[in-house]
């Protein structure tokens, strides 16, 4: 048997969707809201929402950190992992998109478990650690923009518990962390988390091949 990846079409990903637990109606709405707008491509797809909500299950996460909120899709697919008592920190810079997931949040009546700062996620990070909060939270996800992602991930890191677990989107790039012929900023960004992340002693972690990437790391 071949151990290659098989091609992740349209007609495969529907199947996956098909006998995986269904996506509530809510989060089909606001990614469908999300494709209509000029920067769909931000929004997490489908598979990796489950992870993620999956992943939050399984470690039993109380206390959550999103950087990079975009519309929501990802902040209500951890929100509604949590059990009761559960909160997730949400971190961004604006206030039209972030609209947007308020809107869906209130809906899924899962809005008084979420927090949201609006102001670079870097101070509102440091003012988590100056505050007490370090090795107190279960589970962070990181997506948002490429040139920070080594400090987000520092922070988050000293923020978690050992055993706590960071997700961290688009590390594939689209493909360009892999293309010589591709050096802008954000690109050379990725690759130097990757590279970092991946002689980092204090994790276990592993790239998962799904949407755009998703590194995961576990801290020791």
């Amino acid at each position: 048997m071949s151990s290659q990846h098989i091609e992740l079409t349209a007609p495969i990903l529907e199947y996956v969707r098909s006998v995986s637990t269904p996506e509530p109606e809510y989060l089909a709405r606001l990614r469908e809201e999300t494709a209509r707008l000029p920067n769909a491509r931000m929004q997490i797809t489908v598979e990796q929402g489950a992870l993620m909500g999956m992943l939050v299950r399984l470690i039993g996460a109380r206390k959550t950190l999103e950087v990079g909120v975009f519309t929501g899709y990802s902040s209500l697919s951890v929100a509604r992992a949590l059990p009761t008592g559960g909160r997730l920190i949400a971190c961004d810079v604006s206030a039209e998109w972030t609209s947007i997931a308020r809107r869906y949040w209130k809906e899924a009546g899962l809005d008084h478990m979420i927090e949201l700062h609006l102001r670079p996620a870097l101070e509102t990070l440091d003012d988590l650690l100056a505050s007490g909060h370090a090795a107190s939270f279960d589970f962070a996800f990181i997506d948002a923009d490429k040139t920070n992602y080594q400090g987000y991930y520092e922070r988050a890191l000293q923020l978690l518990r050992p055993g706590g677990l960071i997700a961290v989107d688009n590390v594939l790039w689209h493909s360009r962390v892999i293309d010589p012929a591709v050096n802008d900023e954000d690109t050379r960004a990725i690759r130097a988390f990757n590279q970092a992340l991946s002689a980092d002693a204090r994790v276990h972690h592993c790239l998962v091949p799904l949407g755009d990437g998703i590194m995961l790391a576990l801290k020791k």
